[in-house]
């Protein structure tokens, strides 16, 4: 029995007064998941754990079956081999935001009003890498735009190693036990990075952190791209946030030798690219959204069914409802859910058969919309396949997955096996 395991980021959310008190995925049109948890199991599942509202590198290393907590080294090392930068031990990798400051250092918005695109930052990104040099220690640095907003950044010190052990100047960010995790209430301002520790190493890495965020302000400050965006009544993308210091390259088990099975990912994101690789799965990113959703949810229905033949087990990451959680639209993170089940599972549904197949469904993280932030809020859970059984509920949403037979599980690391075990029968 081949796996197919779908993760749609951000999906999990909390009631809302507007939705009548319900979760956008309990008010979305969802009949072919609603089929899924009914003819199998479900349950809720903390991605990292209790308390912990993870970041999506976490959560979905927790999710291929790795405690994050023994595997993870940072997200910046994820996002440096997901983009491609080659990375070795000593090198300080870090995930980035292009933004928004005012000229009082006040953040107007961590993602430069989610309007950059990704030809306007490779563009930044390209100056950055030709006029900039680093002067307060003896480095380099590559920094390349990824998708929209985001980027990844790598110093390599010319000397001896660098350390990752330092602050974010993201806000909304902390690190916490080495893993990021989202804050509930943000001071909107932009944070000098400081060494975590009372290394040269620590120090070095944040003063050369601190260099290169002032130096690509005045930069692009300026640059005719912001001048343009600011004409259009655009937020300039003026300041660099960084979170998510790494220093260290993660080491992975093989996901193929550890469950003699020949895995395959499909990735929306660099992040969910580069933890693929380094676990040793075929890992494919996805094109970008063209702003139509029938036909996203077309290509990587094409794209999954091209490739069923040739692997036993898919996990495949939608990102999708994610972003309207951040920014707080709830009627759009509906819609966006309602589209995932009639455009990417109604399709898909009707090309394989559960007595082939077994479904996983579930999300990295929730991100509530009253929040507009992740939150350590439980996952629903879904499993659907031959044999598994019937559930009572009618709907695959938060409310009716905390009746379900599979209960609460603590750390989503433990699924795997178990999905791996259930395959096998």
């Amino acid at each position: 029995m081949k796996l197919i395991y779908v993760a749609i980021d951000g999906m999990g959310d909390l009631p809302i007064k507007a939705l009548d008190n319900k979760t956008p995925l309990e008010a979305a049109e969802t009949p072919n998941l609603n089929a899924l948890a009914q003819n199998g199991k479900t349950g809720l599942m903390y991605t990292v754990g209790q308390g912990i509202a993870p970041e999506s590198d976490a959560a979905v290393i927790s999710l291929l079956g790795y405690d994050p907590f023994k595997y993870s080294t940072g997200r910046g090392a994820i996002e440096a081999f997901g983009a491609g930068i080659a990375m070795k031990n000593g090198d300080v990798a870090l995930r980035c935001n292009f933004a928004t400051v005012s000229k009082d250092d006040t953040l107007i918005d961590r993602r430069a009003g989610r309007t950059l695109t990704t030809s306007e930052a490779t563009e930044l990104a390209n100056i950055t890498n030709q006029q900039i040099k680093l002067e307060t220690y003896p480095a380099a640095f590559e920094f390349k735009a990824t998708l929209g907003h985001r980027a990844v950044l790598v110093l390599r010190s010319k000397d001896k190693p660098l350390s990752g052990k330092i602050y974010n100047s993201d806000p909304a960010y902390a690190i916490v036990n080495g893993l990021g995790v989202a804050q509930a209430k943000v001071d909107m301002s932009l944070k000098t990075v400081e060494a975590l520790e009372d290394t040269e190493a620590a120090k070095n890495a944040a003063t050369l952190t601190n260099e290169l965020i002032d130096k690509t302000h005045k930069l692009w400050e300026e640059h005719p791209i912001n001048k343009k965006r600011a004409a259009e009544g655009k937020l300039k993308a003026n300041i660099l946030l960084t979170r998510d210091a790494s220093s260290t390259v993660p080491i992975f088990f093989n996901i193929n030798q550890q469950y003699n099975a020949n895995f395959a990912a499909l990735a929306d994101m660099h992040t969910e690219l580069g933890i693929a690789k380094l676990a040793g799965m075929d890992a494919t990113l996805l094109p970008p959204p063209s702003g139509n959703l029938q036909y996203d949810y077309d290509v990587r229905v094409k794209t999954l069914v091209a490739m069923l033949p040739k692997h036993d087990c898919f996990y495949i990451h939608l990102k999708g409802p994610d972003e309207p959680g951040h920014d707080g639209d709830y009627k759009l993170k509906t819609q966006i859910i309602t589209a995932v089940d009639k455009y990417f599972f109604g399709p898909l549904l009707k090309q394989v058969s559960l007595k082939d197949i077994l479904f996983c469904v579930t999300t990295d993280h929730a991100t509530p919309c009253d929040l507009k932030i992740h939150s350590d809020t439980p996952v629903p859970l879904l499993i659907s396949g031959n044999s598994l059984g019937n559930e009572n509920g009618v709907k695959f949403c938060e409310r009716e997955c905390t009746k379900g037979n599979l209960g609460l599980l603590e750390h989503a690391y433990t699924l795997m096996p178990k999905l791996m075990e259930q395959c096998k029968k």
